[in-house]
């Protein structure tokens, strides 16, 4: 069905596209112009960010470089933050980002993206795919409640250009319009965004805890690599392999194979049965209406899977005898750069659909710790043999043979039942901190609606 809006003359701002004046967009606009607004220029200061010169690269130790990865939801994470070294540094070290500074995403499929820094990182620096919002006279956490309502996306839906590689100007997130509550109401606001804050580092840090509790008990705490210039391989290790390409037979792989072989140990394929995904056209995606679909963007090394970030599918569109994944299985990404990012199915994902880029893990036998199991097929232990089994092709993939192969340490109930409940609390901390960040939202939208009902 076909949208009309009917505009004069005088509302035309510099864009003569349909998309920008849809009724919804319009209708946003005009509630905001019930009360006292500022331009987001005349209250903080709006910059971008900085490539990388040509020829530097990152590292994995240095200077923190946060990219639009570590922004989730609502801040910006540290777990998988990367680095720049010290001459890198020299050529950007005009874009820093410190505690309290607000980062939006402005390129690519994430363009809206927002998130605070909510830790003090010490010297460090930030992509050019986000704007920094700095020294915002109305709090930094009121304005990361305000960007991520609806009325903030609805200004970055309707500023952006560009479909394949949709971008937001600088210029135009400057002029985002931003309305002024009384000081009492952003006090409220920001106790939800401190409170959630608390609450995050506290899922963090109980969620590191875990990970040093299961690398102490798999060895991995003692484990050193060292990069030689070239290795070799037996003949007779290609044949019982049955393996040639050299990736194979990197020594950090090595070191891990022989890790696992000097503790008890089980392969994936006696503890898991495997189902890939199937493959849904995205022209039958909807935003709120039906079964939730598990992509490979919804699954992660760190955060829970969580049914609001996934899209959906409507009852009539859902394709005949899909797989469904049920609580307790696991979602691990079999194809594309991020292979290996893998999810526990909760309660409130059963029957989710998962696309064919994934493959869900149903257990053989009851698994008594599932979240710790998820942490387990997290672990180094477990990623660095999926790196050494997948397929170097254009578009990495692993094979189910090759990830049946796959060897999972087995470990005491005891130390097993503390990672579990570790896990349980970081999980805990982590939905309370979510909740928290969407009552400071819903405190935002709700001031707007009670302005133009009033």
């Amino acid at each position: 069905m076909a949208i009309i809006s009917e505009i004069t003359l005088s509302m035309i701002n510099g864009r003569f596209d349909s998309e920008y004046y849809q009724p919804k967009y319009l209708e946003s606009a005009k509630k905001l112009s019930n009360f006292e607004t500022k331009k987001l220029v005349s209250i903080a200061n709006v910059n971008g960010g900085k490539r990388l010169p040509l020829g530097h690269s990152l590292t994995t130790d240095g200077i923190p470089y946060v990219r639009v990865v570590d922004i989730n939801d609502g801040f910006i994470h540290r777990n998988q933050i990367a680095y720049i070294d010290e001459t890198t540094w020299r050529y950007i070290k005009s874009y820093d980002i410190k505690e309290d500074d607000v980062l939006v995403t402005i390129v690519g499929n994430t363009v809206g993206l927002t998130g605070i820094l909510k830790e003090n990182l010490g010297t460090a620096n930030f992509t050019e795919n986000c704007a920094r919002i700095r020294s915002c006279k109305l709090g930094a956490n009121y304005i990361l409640a305000y960007l991520l309502s609806k009325y903030g996306q609805d200004q970055v839906e309707r500023e952006k250009v560009g479909t394949a590689q949709p971008k937001l100007s600088l210029d135009r997130l400057r002029r985002f319009v931003i309305p002024v509550f009384e000081s009492k109401e952003l006090d409220k606001i920001n106790f939800y965004i401190s409170s959630s804050s608390i609450c995050h580092n506290d899922s963090n840090r109980l969620y590191k805890e875990a990970q040093q509790l299961l690398e102490s008990g798999l060895g991995l705490d003692k484990l050193r690599f060292q990069k030689p210039v070239g290795y070799t391989a037996r003949f007779s290790e290609l044949e019982l392999s049955r393996r040639a390409d050299a990736e194979f037979f990197n020594p950090e792989y090595q070191a891990i194979t022989s890790l696992i072989k000097t503790k008890s140990y089980i392969s994936l394929g006696r503890l898991f049965s495997i189902k890939r995904g199937v493959g849904i056209d995205p022209k039958t995606y909807s935003d709120n209406c039906g079964l939730s679909y598990i992509r490979i963007k919804e699954l992660s090394l760190t955060n829970p899977l969580l049914p609001e970030n996934s899209v959906k599918i409507p009852p009539e569109k859902l394709p005949i005898n899909y797989p469904k994944a049920m609580e307790g299985d696991y979602i691990l990404a079999v194809i594309g750069a991020t292979i290996g990012k893998i999810n526990l199915i909760e309660k409130n994902m059963e029957g989710s659909l998962y696309s064919n880029n994934t493959a869900c893990l149903s257990a053989k036998v009851y698994l008594p710790y599932p979240n710790a199991i998820e942490l387990i097929l997290r672990s180094k232990i477990v990623q660095i043999q999926i790196q050494q089994r997948m397929a170097k092709t254009a578009q990495e993939k692993i094979s189910d043979p090759e990830l049946k192969r796959i060897l999972i340490p087995e470990l005491d109930f005891g130390l097993l039942s503390e990672i579990e409940g570790l896990c349980c609390k970081s999980k805990e901390s982590f939905f309370l901190s979510k909740q928290l960040l969407e009552q400071a939202k819903a405190r935002v939208e709700q001031l707007i609606e009670e302005a133009v009902q009033s």
